[in-house]
């Protein structure tokens, strides 16, 4: 019994190691610039957790920021430059609660109206938008959430945040001239 415990201690310690060694900084090379993201995999294991699959699988690279709106978010991780959306793996379980606000700088998980719908696309907060942060585990409460925070290059979130935008495959404030992430990749 006592080698049983000892077996199990061993392999837990080593699982939370593997994890404490998990990569936290992902590089998003756009037709922009740069953007370094923190990701806190502390605070939003699940989100970051998600995030991270999608980079590592390439899914991001071609993708475009699909939506901005000035004064409030820029979203991509869903469509190409096809204006084609990407299938996507099942959607992950809501961190809004997690404590982490949606203010200027961060990144969060973009959903529909159902609390845990995210899957691949994101958003980064042009301000504190803090209508987004979880309230309340009601359907009008949960929130979106923040999964990481840019750490170098907000310079290039908010020249999105400057350019054209209409109407485009059915959706409002689309980039008149498509804003390409052209890799995204884990850089720690």
């Amino acid at each position: 019994m006592l080698a049983l415990l000892f077996s199990l201690t061993t392999t837990l310690s080593f699982a939370k190691e593997n994890t404490m060694s998990e990569p936290s900084k992902v590089k998003l090379t756009t037709s922009l610039g740069v953007i370094t993201i923190q990701l806190n995999p502390e605070k939003a294991p699940i989100s970051a957790a998600n995030f991270l699959t999608y980079v590592k699988e390439g899914f991001y690279d071609g993708t475009i920021f699909h939506r901005v709106i000035p004064d409030f978010m820029a979203q991509g991780g869903g469509f190409d430059t096809s204006f084609t959306q990407k299938a996507v793996h099942a959607p992950i379980k809501n961190e809004a609660n997690n404590g982490l606000a949606n203010k200027r700088g961060t990144l969060a998980m973009a959903r529909t109206n159902v609390p845990d719908s995210a899957t691949g696309q994101f958003f980064i907060n042009l301000k504190d938008n803090t209508f987004l942060n979880h309230t309340s585990p009601t359907p009008s409460g949960w929130g979106y959430a923040v999964f990481g925070e840019v750490i170098e290059g907000m310079d290039v979130v908010d020249a999105m945040a400057k350019a054209p935008t209409g109407n485009r495959g059915g959706h409002q404030d689309v980039p008149k001239t498509d804003i390409v992430v052209e890799k995204a990749e884990v850089v720690e």
